[in-house]
């Protein structure tokens, strides 16, 4: 049992963070579940968004989510699930998304160029070349 105030305060927040971790994983399963019921689309879409959410978070990494993506797709594949309608609504939010990051990336430039054209400054002469 933690005995400092800073650990009693770190064993709460594993505690917290311990208990959204669950939930997330329990979603990813459920969402799994109901993907093995009625492979479709859909359930697909939710199943890999959920994946992706924990990959964000850190929960899951990367190779793990790819794996489990893959075995996803080859479940759905011999169920014989059409996914243009999904791939297309992917590939637009990707396309969107580039916009808005090329979009803030020319912000940031525009801002960095303005702080780096600064005025020359001025000479100013020391007291013994003036005397001379």
């Amino acid at each position: 049992m933690p005995i400092i105030k800073s650990a009693k305060k770190a064993a709460r927040q594993a505690t917290k963070r311990t208990e959204h971790n669950v939930e997330i994983k329990k979603a990813i399963k459920a969402a799994f579940k109901e993907f093995k019921k009625n492979p479709s689309a859909e359930t697909l879409s939710k199943v890999q968004s959920e994946l992706d959410k924990a990959l964000k978070k850190n929960l899951l990494k990367k190779n793990t989510v790819s794996r489990k993506k893959a075995k996803l797709h080859k479940m759905a594949k011999e169920a014989g699930v059409k996914f243009d309608k999904v791939v297309a609504k992917a590939a637009k939010k990707v396309e969107t998304g580039a916009k808005k990051v090329a979009k803030e990336a020319g912000k940031v430039a525009k801002k960095a160029e303005a702080k780096t054209k600064k005025p020359a400054a001025k000479k100013t002469q020391s007291k013994a070349t003036k005397k001379a």
